[in-house]
């Protein structure tokens, strides 16, 4: 055990540029990183950030990495592969973490509690998913996850996530043009944001850079939003809910998207002895559960865990980074709270970015920290829905 109290710090936070998560097709190109192999790509991010930081690679004690879809190019040992491809030390090992689409967040939070709990000095938490390459359900192979209990316990039946979106939808009387507008905004918030700091350049096989978002629509208008159609209406699902509005649409969604995010967390002591600068300290965690058929209410209990755990309320908190999977839900997330939506996902959020499933988290808590630094804010809470009802939430402090 630790001998005296130690403090997790993030010494840097970058991400890749996000690509569509498509594949190209005769009559579309693909997104922008679609050619770049899975393991290629985290390990170019990883290398950024050890460069950046001038940190000896081979004093990293383990490497984090989220990942969702566990198959085919994402099968492995992700994040072992990427560090290999980057040219830096076999002698560093690397775990994989699914929480679905906390994954990466969840990295992040194992990694800083590693730090707390003297098991890590220096540590990696990232993550990454090409959903270009790796469509989302691959790994189920065409296989139920659920297994006959769950399905009996909760019958009629589990239902996608877009429902579990118009469920919250209607629960929170969040109406077409509620959803749209918060969906514009989005993209306008991160068209001004100016996210390069946070961004470190990808090369292609082909030679070719990518420096900027491809998934921000700028100009975005709620009557083009209007012209869509809802994606998850179906007759036999209108008839189990009939209070459902249906009004979760494409715009209003999250886009498949292809990225990885990278932090490097140290001990404090660790990184001031290094001559590093921490720019941000750990300073609460929270994890809940909620119900699986709504499924994407567990920030909701979350938030309130963390809440509880750091002594804050959430006036002092200064940038709220709730996961845009879907438009309702941070939007619910607010209205729970009373929040302070100016405070909320500024800097936009997965409907304008992209939702990467297994590198969202990271790429959430590097805008988070970029975020913090641009408006002088203090604390910054992050929190995300993830399959099944649960939610991770944790709270950084800027230094």
């Amino acid at each position: 055990m630790p001998s005296e109290a130690r403090t997790a710090v993030i010494v840097d936070a970058v991400r890749s540029p996000m690509g569509k998560g498509r594949a190209p097709r005769q009559d579309r190109p693909g997104g922008s990183l679609c050619a770049l192999h899975p393991v290629e790509l985290l390990g170019q991010v990883l290398r950024q950030l050890v460069d950046r930081t001038g940190v000896d690679p081979a004093t990293v004690d383990d490497v984090l990495a989220g990942c969702v879809s566990q198959v085919g190019e994402q099968s492995g040992p992700v994040g072992r592969y990427a560090w290999l491809a980057a040219g830096l030390p076999e002698t560093v090992p690397s775990v994989t973490v699914h929480r679905a689409c906390g994954s990466s967040q969840q990295t992040a939070d194992f990694a800083a509690q590693g730090v707390i709990a003297g098991a890590y000095d220096v540590v990696i938490a990232c993550g990454v998913e090409s959903m270009s390459r790796i469509p989302m359900f691959s790994a189920r192979a065409g296989q139920d996850p659920f297994g006959p209990s769950v399905h009996e316990r909760y019958a009629p039946g589990l239902v996608p996530q877009g429902v579990s979106a118009e469920l919250i939808a209607a629960r929170w009387k969040l109406d077409r043009d509620t959803l749209d507008a918060y969906a514009a905004r989005s993209h306008a918030r991160a068209a001004g944001a100016g996210l390069g700091a946070e961004i470190v350049p990808v090369t292609l096989p082909d030679g070719a850079t990518v420096v900027h978002d491809e998934t921000i629509r700028h100009g975005t208008t709620t009557d083009q939003l209007a012209a869509l159609t809802p994606s998850f209406r179906s007759d036999e699902l209108a008839g189990r809910f009939p209070g459902i509005g249906w009004s979760v649409t494409a715009g209003n969604s999250s886009q498949l998207a292809d990225g990885a995010a990278a932090l490097l967390i140290m001990e404090e002591r660790r990184a001031l002895e290094l001559g590093l600068t921490p720019r941000a300290r750990f300073h609460a965690f929270g994890l809940a559960g909620d119900d699986p058929i709504t499924m994407l209410t567990g920030p909701l209990p979350a938030t309130e865990k963390v809440l509880a755990r750091s002594g804050l309320t959430l006036d002092r908190i200064d940038h709220y980074e709730v996961n845009e999977a879907f438009a309702s839900v941070p939007l619910a997330w607010a209205r729970h709270f009373n929040a302070d939506e100016e405070r909320l996902n500024p800097r936009g959020g997965a409907i304008a970015l992209g939702h990467p499933l297994g590198a969202s988290g990271a790429r959430l808590m590097t805008s988070m920290l970029h975020g913090l630094e641009a408006s002088r804010g203090r604390y910054g809470l992050q929190t995300m829905c993830e399959a099944g009802g649960m939610a991770n939430a944790t709270i950084i402090e800027r230094l």
